[in-house]
């Protein structure tokens, strides 16, 4: 498979990654767990079909320290025994932000109500950030079919 268009050569389309990027980069320095990040990056980039996404935040995860069986186990996290009320109140909020054009009204109070029960004011303002950010990059690499397989840990700096 190739990709549709180079987000990296495309003058354009590099200077909007660039800012999504930079938007991404203050979240690394947010108070919400880098765990919970890559697991809410990882939960959005399977709702989305992005595999470049995928790949990249299993990877990701993995080469942090977060173990095998909790990331094969996000696409199913409410069956799961592994993850903290947190991480599932956060992978809820994930989900309801990813798919907010299949429900009238959009994220519903109780979600929002549940989350806030688990992080504070800029923690949930990161949540959101993190949740928009990736939903952004799972955005341009499906409509660009960018191919997956062979991300790096770190190959983006």
């Amino acid at each position: 498979m190739e990709a549709r268009l180079n987000p990296f050569t495309n003058p354009v389309l590099g200077k909007v990654l660039k800012h999504v990027t930079a938007a991404g980069k203050v979240l690394d320095d947010s108070a919400l767990p880098a765990s919970t990040q890559e697991l809410v990056k990882l939960r959005a980039s399977q709702i989305n079909g992005c595999g470049f996404c995928t790949d990249m935040h299993f990877k990701d995860a993995r080469h942090a320290g977060e173990s095998t069986e909790r990331l094969n186990l996000v696409a199913s996290w409410r069956e799961a025994t592994v993850f903290t009320e947190a991480e599932r109140a956060a992978l809820e909020l994930a989900e309801q932000g990813t798919r907010i054009a299949d429900a009238a009204g959009g994220v519903p109070d109780e979600v929002w109500s549940n989350a806030a029960e688990h992080y504070d004011e800029d923690q949930l303002a990161a949540l959101v950030g993190v949740i928009t950010v990736i939903n952004a990059f799972n955005r341009a690499n499906v409509i660009l079919r960018i191919p997956a397989g062979d991300y790096r840990p770190g190959q983006f700096g």
